[in-house]
């Protein structure tokens, strides 16, 4: 990954960093997730990144909406 992304969400559990993502793209900032799971157990990471210039915003909609 570039980096004109940094990480903003990390979680063991693809479908809270998906509703991160979806909730951030609703409001208007470009997210990405990065899949670091083991495909066969489940085991790692799924992490959400973003522009930088969108960091406080981002931090801002994600405290607002208890994720």
């Amino acid at each position: 990954m570039s980096s004109s992304w940094i990480k903003i969400y990390t979680s063991n559990e693809f479908i809270r960093s998906e509703m991160v993502r979806q909730v951030l793209t609703e409001n208007g900032i470009d997210a990405v997730l990065m899949n670091k799971q083991d495909s066969s157990y489940k085991i790692g990471t799924v992490e959400v990144y973003i522009h930088p210039q969108n960091f406080d915003k981002a931090i801002e909609i994600i405290i607002q909406n208890e994720l």
